[in-house]
Order: C-alpha cells, then structure tokens, then sequence
C-alpha cells in the first residue's frame, strides 16, 4: 500500500467532527486509506445489496449498533441514512464514529451539506500524486510513461495492462455511475462527448461548439459535463480575474483527474506514440494543474487555483491565490530552460504586483531565474507549501 499524504488530514478530521466524509473517483483508494486509518471500525459496503436491503428495513437500529464506529462505503447508494446520522451525532457526540466514502461529488455533497451542516469534516482523495509516487519509489522513468499509465493504485499495487484497465474503468463508469446519476437515452452521444473533452484539454469550454459537434444543445452538454464532474471524471479551472484594468476571458478550462483514463480516450495505445501525439503538451500540463489540485486536496489548503488569459493573449497556466499573495504559475515540458519561458509570468507580476512566480518544467534541479522559482514537474508538490 502506498502512504497517502492525505492521512495526516483525514485523523485531523477525525478527531475534530463526529462525521467525516471522504469523496473521489472510484478506485482512487478511499476505502484502502480508510480502513488502514479505523481498523476497528465496523465497515459496511452499500454495494451489497443483501446488506443495504437489511439495513434500509431498519435504519435507525443500524445507526444505535454501530459500536465504537462504523466505516459506511458508497453511502450515495442510500444517502437517505444521513438523516438517522445526523441525529445520532447531535444526541451523543463522539468524534470519528462515522467515517462516509462515496464517488459522486456532486450527488453526496448536495445531500451531505444539507443534513450534516456543521457537524461534519470533509475531505476529498483523488489518484497518486506525484510525490507519493516519489516517496513509495514508483515514479516511472518519464513524463511520458507518467501520463500513459496515470495515477490510479490499483495500477501501482499490482500488474495490470494499461489500456486494458482503463477501457474496463471507462466502460463500468458508463453502466454505473452514469445511469445512477441521471437516466441518459443515448450513451453513445455521451462518449463521444467525453472523447471530445479529451481533445480539448486545457482549452477554452465552449459549450455551444461541442453540442454543434455531436448534435444536441448546449443545455444538454452543461448537463452531461456536470454529471462528469459528478462523478470525478473531469473538472474546469475557473478564470481568475480582478481589477486589473483589462479584458479578462470568463469561460472555464476544461481537465480530466487523470491522464491516463484522458490518454485511453484518445486511443493512445503505446508510451511510443504519445510521444508522438499531438496531444502530448496538453496532457502535460493536465498532470501538472491536476497534482496541483491533488496537493491542495491532501493538505485540505484554502488556496484558489485559477487561470489566466486577457482578450490580447496573455495567458498564465495556473494562478495560486493565497488571498494576500497570487503566485502565477507556467508549465512546459521542456527538459531545457528557455528564458522565453518567463516573458508572461513577468508581464503578469508586472501589472499585478505579486513578487513570485513559479515555472514547472522537465528539466533537472531547482533554481530562481528573474525572480521565478524553477521546479521539476515532480517536485510539483512543492509549489503549494
């Protein structure tokens, strides 16, 4: 098992609210991490139907017999419990007595923050990171084979064909999560809708554009593409803009959580030809802003990850907003440094008045350049703390 960076969040968590909940994509190891956390508390799988139906015929017996606690996985397959929790934490506190796991952001938010408002610890795990790869001694060779075999563990904890894991994941994500989130008549829309997506990463999300492309309106692209973020398959970087006396593009960006379900969507079969592809720069960066977006996860930080892009074509890949301080951050792929590299992160320090910039790349060591900090795309880890 790898360590997860997580962990020390997660005891945080639990020591301070009666309830936590532990939300991300299926297989990214909630209920590995959790289990290794509780070993002593009673764990219930909500897949089981023989179980679930037991427990839905007497719930509020099952909430009074949880013991010292209860690890409850999947709880979206009955979030209608949240109710018998809530009210078994507010009769008798005890800190860490339910710990929730569940793989629909967007369905179990809403019915979490609406029954246990203030009384429960939220915390959400997505893949690997690339420091726990580096740590646990698995990061692979390139950046290349980095982005074809992505950052699920169950890719890492044993031998697995890549494409063949990645078709199966996609394939049962469809007949799953997809039909339980919303009753969709054309699947086959749907999945060239995320095939699309997975050719626009890093792009400007124009809703209209891709219902034009596969034939239904945009409503219905903003529908579908919810039910991706959903269900932790992809997410938009917002715009980050301010007073800062300029036209400032307002539409998302558009990444997936993991390279190598993005990779296998495109029909990338080989390490040989993403190297080839013409996708490659984007999936790059897609790693970068996503373990930007992991180390923000792990530490539970409140920092804000934007972009940048002003109507005359300044454009800044990442944007840390501390709230007193912006750091801009640019990534490429380049293993050599190239001073060009720094021309739009000193434009923006320039007109925003932030003293630091960050520029992510492949090249070897850490150095300071014109005021910016070079960092290895593995040590991405780094830029948040």
């Amino acid at each position: 098992m790898i360590l997860r960076d997580a962990k020390t969040k997660l005891v945080q968590l639990a020591k301070e609210y009666s309830v936590v909940s532990v939300t991300g994509p299926r297989q990214s190891g909630k209920t590995t991490l959790v289990k290794s956390l509780f070993p002593n508390h009673r764990y219930v799988n909500f897949e089981n139907l023989s179980e679930l139906e037991l427990i839905k015929s007497d719930p509020l017996s099952f909430i009074s017999n949880v013991g010292q606690g209860v690890i409850i996985d999947e709880i979206q397959k009955y979030a209608e419990i949240l109710s018998y929790i809530q009210v078994s934490v507010d009769e008798n506190y005890h800190s860490g007595k339910f710990i929730l796991t569940g793989s629909q952001n967007l369905v179990l938010g809403e019915k979490v923050s609406q029954s246990l408002a203030g009384r429960v610890g939220v915390l959400q795990l997505l893949p690997l990171s690339l420091s726990e790869l580096e740590k646990s001694g698995n990061t692979l060779e390139t950046y290349q084979n980095q982005i074809f075999k992505g950052f699920y563990p169950g890719l890492y904890d044993h031998e697995r064909s890549v494409n063949i894991y990645y078709q199966n994941y996609f394939s049962t994500y469809v007949q799953r999560d997809v039909r339980s989130i919303k009753n969709l008549g054309d699947l086959s829309t749907f999945t060239r809708l995320v095939k699309l997506l997975a050719g626009r990463i890093g792009q400007i999300l124009n809703l209209s554009e891709l219902g034009s492309q596969i034939g239904v309106n945009y409503k219905t692209i903003e529908s579908w593409i919810s039910i991706l973020e959903a269900s932790y398959i992809v997410y938009r970087l917002e715009p980050f803009y301010n007073n800062f006396n300029k036209r400032i593009i307002k539409s998302p960006k558009i990444y997936f959580y993991d390279t190598g379900l993005a990779a296998n969507l495109l029909r990338i079969d080989s390490v040989k030809e993403l190297e080839n592809h013409y996708a490659l720069g984007n999936l790059y960066e897609n790693m970068v802003v996503t373990d930007l977006l992991k180390q923000k996860y792990n530490s539970l930080s409140t920092a804000g990850l934007y972009y940048f892009r002003d109507s005359s074509g300044l454009e800044v890949d990442v944007i840390i907003d501390q709230g007193a301080n912006l750091i801009p951050v640019e990534i490429k792929s380049s293993q050599t440094f190239n001073s060009d590299f720094l021309k739009n992160l000193n434009k923006f320090r320039e007109f925003s008045g932030t003293s630091e910039s960050v520029l992510i790349y492949s090249g070897v060591g850490n150095q300071i350049s014109q005021n910016t900090k070079l960092v290895n795309y593995i040590k991405t880890g780094e830029v948040l703390n």
